[in-house]
């Protein structure tokens, strides 16, 4: 029992959440800062940031709060939301998830704390996954080639847009988008058209195509409002004037229509949410991108190939890297950078475990319970006027639409409103026969005999017509005929997912993405109903639990950085990016200061910065960097001056992306702002500044937040992402707005807003209690402590790894921020060790690599996060330590030069089967550490061979006599 106060008080705190999240404990913090010469947490302030950037201001955050308090604040918000039948539609549709697969994969830290497969070694589990996906796009869309998914079906549109523009032979300026499209598709296109320049136009495509000039046509197949019609002639006009054919389509329809790739469309894109993944109020959502494989070079996203390893072993890895932001910076064909991972493994296996005979039923009861709805409704004296549909019909109602829409809210059931005159009705795999009979009774009066559903039934004819209905065979692949039982489906989830590091087995030690823990409690909010069963376009009286959470964590975030409004529309940083860019030059253009198309951006920044730019219509121009890694201020006050007129903005991230607190940011902000410019700022290091300093009130005009970083949202093997951004005031005015839910930019002004950028209202609607969660749960307090702890345990690494290799910058007294790079070029030069050599021989030891090559070529980033103990960094250090000492072995000779532990890494337990031949024992080979022995990592491939995979691009599942 405690005696005191004082010891009550920590047994008390010990129930908090700051002690859950922060690795170290009291003990080991102690120790690493005397390593480094200090005795408090708080001295860290003076000895590495900027005195002129500490924010010395109370944050108004709300005091820590325990998890059960979190959980039941979590509890009473979301029963403020009201879930009722959704039949909207609008491309969102209720689905069932296979309670295998949520248990198994959306609540499994095994898969949503895995990390982007830049590694592939240890991210076979996950590729195979995205691959089966892929497959999965190409047999139901008919198209030769599927990316590994986009951010949402809108944001793809958009991106085969900018594709067809570069493919395109056609001299026109123009793209036609069909009338029918979904209203948030048709806003995210007209938004992504005006930052490029082009013109649109919206017509009916099916009527007087021949008489425009356009390089890209946009179909929705089935339409917004659910008609069926052939796209023959639309595809033979887009050719004959070299213009590309976009169909925006319906996934599970194709399971019976006749798919995109058959009428010889160029790109089919398209959500696949209601395989298995639920509205979630918005999102998070996988697209599908799929194309001709001539197309595969300028394919937006990333695309999952198949290769093999140094044994001859089939393996995975992302293909095509060439395409990727770093490498090409402002000739990017895209900056999207990620994918959304975690609900493509979901939707692929959705399709799985259903397989395509499971799938045919699904979407024949869907099309089925749509024409005997219809029935009934004609049958009571309404008009549907509807004649060749999948899942969506239209009733006409001359000037009672919203009458039935209330009545049928009255019923607990959500119709879509059109005009006074029309309703939509959408069904899904949830729809029951009750629901028919509730919707009758919405429509029905006393003079008109009740429908009845299997007299309707027995009658039934078929409303499409043989020639768009889908003669081939689907999903043909074994993998979608295995796993059909439970038993199968549980023991093959799990077989992946042990082929991968994820943060369930050890440290993920990138730097530049945080990978911090992400807590059960946090969590949990995603699998409750009354979050992720809501329609993005409910009625907001029906979303008052949401409208609680978004209100919150704009606040909260407001607080934390210092800005005066936020947009949680943006769902990936790389959108975040492209919002804020969008913003300026819309301020800019409003303050009639419209020639200002610059956009300055240091040589270090990540390449999306400079993509980004691009997109929105501005011109990069480089600034340099100096020897200590910051920006150059010599050239940029030469920039700034060549510019003055021009400048529309300089994007920057704090601290850098070399991982160091620049002295010299205020009077960078200064600068700019001296010039008319604008100053961005990149978000992605926030989780070094949180509690510490308000980027909005030292100079930041703008900035992102990547929730999945700095807030706890999960990287789920490559997304989903989180980006939105914070602007001053005098920007707020232009944040995104919605066509379909009004009013989400309460700051809007007379002026108009840079538009929509995003699918869903509020992105991804579903994954901001997450954040909010994290926030509420560590209060002012432990977010300040988190920050100094995350650059605490990065200068413990520095201080531990400096003897062994160079740290190639620091900044003020020799401190670096929350990640440190270390500098491996000069074993390179002295005896042929790469640093994917030392990446590879990581994985022997258990642990996921840093990140490799970025920002600085022949360079490990290590960004540690307050999340690891110091016993987990002490193993990670002693293992780049030990790796240090097998390179020297190879310097002084007593190594073979060719045939060594690096250049042979990772070694897999196949080699335990064959005859040892290698010139160091077993022992060295797969326990060099003496200390894995009862949970060792097996890397299920060797080292992959990327060059075979580049020259052999294969994107589809290999049969299964590859993998015996």
């Amino acid at each position: 029992m405690p005696t005191s106060r004082t010891s009550l008080n920590q047994l008390e705190m010990r129930g908090y959440f700051i002690h859950r999240h922060i690795g170290p404990n009291p003990k080991q913090i102690r120790e690493m800062l005397a390593e480094l010469g200090l005795s408090e947490l708080d001295e860290i302030i003076g000895q590495a940031l900027p005195a002129d950037i500490v924010n010395h201001e109370p944050l108004k955050l709300t005091e820590t709060i325990s998890e059960s308090a979190v959980t039941k604040h979590m509890r009473k918000m979301r029963e403020r939301n009201k879930v009722f039948t959704s039949m909207i539609g609008m491309g969102y549709y209720d689905t069932v998830m296979p309670a295998v697969i949520k248990r198994n994969v959306l609540e499994n830290p095994g898969w949503y704390t895995a990390y982007t497969p830049y590694q592939a070694e240890v991210s076979q589990g996950r590729l195979e996954a995205l691959l089966n996906f892929q497959q999965m796009i190409i047999d139901l869309t008919g198209m030769e080639l599927a990316n590994a998914s986009l951010l949402d079906e809108a944001t793809a549109a958009a991106e085969a847009i900018t594709m067809s523009r570069r493919l395109s032979h056609s001299t026109a300026n123009a793209i036609v988008v069909d009338q029918d499209c979904h209203p948030q598709t048709i806003a995210v296109v007209l938004t992504r058209a005006h930052s490029l320049g082009y013109d649109v136009i919206i017509a009916d495509p099916y009527s007087g195509l021949q008489q425009y000039d356009f390089f890209a046509v946009l179909v929705q197949y089935p339409g917004s409002k659910g008609e069926i019609k052939d796209l023959s002639e639309i595809a033979a006009i887009a050719h004959e004037k070299s213009a590309l054919l976009t169909v925006a389509a319906d996934l599970l329809s194709l399971v019976l229509l006749k798919p995109p790739g058959a009428f010889d469309a160029d790109i089919a894109v398209g959500s696949a949410q209601r395989f298995g993944v639920p509205m979630g109020y918005g999102g998070p959502h996988a697209a599908f991108f799929a194309t001709r494989d001539k197309y595969k070079r300028s394919v937006p996203g990333r695309i999952i190939g198949v290769s093999k390893d140094i044994h001859g072993q089939i393996a995975f890895r992302m293909a095509l890297q060439t395409r990727e932001q770093h490498i090409r910076r402002d000739k990017a064909t895209s900056n999207i950078c990620t994918a959304q991972v975690l609900l493509a493994v979901i939707a692929g296996f959705y399709a799985i475990y259903h397989g395509a005979e499971g799938l045919r039923l699904i979407a024949g009861r869907v099309h089925r319970y749509a024409q005997i709805l219809a029935t009934g409704i004609s049958q009571l004296g309404l008009e549907v006027i509807s004649h060749c549909y999948f899942d969506t019909i239209v009733v006409r109602v001359p000037n009672r639409a919203k009458r039935y829409v209330a009545q049928a809210a009255d019923a607990n059931i959500n119709l879509r409103f059109i005009d006074t005159d029309h309703i939509g009705i959408s069904l899904d795999e949830t729809t029951t026969r009750l629901n028919l009979r509730e919707l009758w009774q919405v429509f029905s009066t006393p003079a008109i005999e009740f429908p009845d559903i299997n007299r309707i039934n027995a009658a039934l004819e078929g409303c499409i017509p043989e020639s768009l209905l889908r003669s081939d065979n689907i999903l043909q692949h074994p993998v979608f005929e295995r796993y059909h039982s439970e038993t199968e489906m549980m023991r093959y989830m799990r077989r992946l997912a042990r082929r991968d590091i994820a943060l369930d087995r050890s440290m993920i030690p990138l730097g530049s993405c945080t990978m911090k823990l992400n807590a059960a409690t946090e969590m949990q909010s995603i699998s409750y109903h009354e979050f992720n069963g809501l329609h993005p376009f409910a009625p907001l009286y029906q979303t008052l639990g949401y409208q609680q959470l978004f209100t919150e964590l704009e606040d909260m975030l407001c607080d934390l950085t210092g800005f005066d409004a936020f947009s949680l529309q943006p769902n990936a940083g790389s959108q975040g990016e492209y919002t804020g860019l969008l913003v300026i030059r819309k301020y800019h253009e409003v303050t009639g200061q419209g020639q200002r198309n610059i956009c300055l951006i240091p040589a270090s920044a990540h390449g999306t910065n400079p993509a980004s730019a691009v997109m929105a219509g501005l011109k990069v121009v480089v600034v340099a960097c100096d020897a200590c890694g910051n920006v150059s201020l010599d050239d940029l006050q030469a920039k700034v001056a060549e510019h003055s007129n021009t400048l529309a903005a300089l994007m920057i991230t704090y601290p850098s992306t070399h991982g160091v607190f620049e002295q010299a940011f205020r009077e960078i902000c200064n600068l700019i702002h001296q010039h008319g410019g604008q100053v961005y700022l990149d978000g992605a290091n926030f989780n070094a500044l949180v509690g510490l300093c308000r980027p909005g009130k030292i100079g930041a005009d703008v900035a992102h937040l990547n929730l999945h970083k700095t807030f706890c949202i999960p990287h789920g093997g490559g997304g989903p992402g989180v980006g939105p951004i914070g602007v001053g005031a005098h920007l707020a005015p232009f944040l995104p707005d919605h066509p379909v839910v009004k009013g989400i930019n309460p700051a809007k002004g007379k002026h108009d807003t840079v538009g929509t950028v995003s699918a869903a209202p509020w992105g991804s609607a579903s994954i901001y209690a997450i954040s909010w969660a994290y926030i509420a749960m560590m209060g002012a307090a432990g977010l300040k402590q988190a920050t100094l702890t995350a650059i605490l345990n990065a200068n413990y690494i520095a201080k531990r790894l400096a003897p062994y290799y160079p740290i190639l910058y620091r900044g003020k007294n020799g401190w670096v921020a929350h990640e440190c790079i270390i500098d491996c070029s000069e074993f390179k030069k002295a005896c042929n060790i790469t640093v994917d050599d030392i990446a590879k021989r990581l994985i022997d030891y258990g642990f996921h690599a840093p990140t490799v090559a970025f920002p600085v070529a022949d360079t490990l980033m290590i960004e540690p996060t307050e999340s690891e103990d110091k016993a987990e960094i002490d193993r990670f250090c002693a293992a780049l330590i030990a790796i240090r000492q097998e390179i020297k072995a190879i310097e002084n000779g007593n190594a073979d030069a060719e045939n060594n532990v690096l250049h042979n890494a990772p070694h897999t337990h196949r080699l335990l089967l064959e005859e040892w031949t290698l010139p160091y024992s077993r022992q060295q080979a797969f326990f060099p550490d003496n200390d894995q022995h009862d949970d060792k990592y097996w890397p299920p491939v060797g080292r992959i061979d990327n060059v075979y995979g580049d020259r052999h691009v294969v994107c589809t599942c290999p049969p299964l006599s590859d993998y015996e």
